[in-house]
């Protein structure tokens, strides 16, 4: 008997700890008020060329996977600066979205950016055509110019479906270090 108690103990803290992980299904999540999530599509990376401070155009990377299991394809993505000393403003004429990676670039994808007109922090970018479950696709962004101050800057990434009764999920923060030369 002594010795099943440790066992049991043992065996119930790993169950719950496991109960605990997220669920990795991807799938339009129903709610209770008849919108749909878009659930477990991920920010699979972010980079930038251009790490120092002040440096001008340069363009930041942030790839998106939507897994084939999806049942809702991915029609827009909200950028919300979430740290950083200074806010970084981006030129929506010259930013861009593609298939795949920032190393393998595939088919360009038309895109519409706008900033947020209540939240100076936030900017949304809409595919004009949904990407489909299973494809990887980059959001280039041409920034004006990077911070002057150095530091990391996050960005919360909000996905959501092309039904139209939605609510956003988070599909990942996107981290970027710049540096004083």
């Amino acid at each position: 008997m002594k010795r099943i108690l440790p066992f049991s103990t043992t065996l119930f803290v790993v169950g719950a700890g496991l109960s605990l992980l997220p669920f990795s299904a991807t799938y339009a999540v129903p709610r209770t008020d008849g919108t749909m999530t878009l659930a477990q599509s991920r920010l699979v990376d972010t980079e930038t060329a251009y790490i120092a401070t002040s440096v001008r155009e340069a363009t930041y990377y942030f790839t998106l996977e939507v897994p084939a299991t999806a049942s809702q394809p991915l029609q827009q993505v909200i950028f919300t600066q979430i740290e950083g000393v200074e806010t970084i403003r981006f030129d929506e004429k010259d930013s861009r979205a593609f298939e795949g990676t920032s190393d393998r670039k595939g088919q360009n994808l038309p895109v519409r950016l706008a900033p947020s007109d209540r939240q100076k922090d936030t900017l949304t970018v809409t595919f004009d055509r949904p990407v489909q479950p299973g494809k990887t696709v980059t959001i280039a962004l041409r920034a004006l110019r990077n911070p002057d101050y150095e530091g990391v800057y996050l960005f919360n990434l909000t996905g959501f479906p092309s039904t139209g009764q939605t609510n956003g999920q988070s599909i990942g923060v996107g981290r970027l270090q710049f540096y004083r030369d």
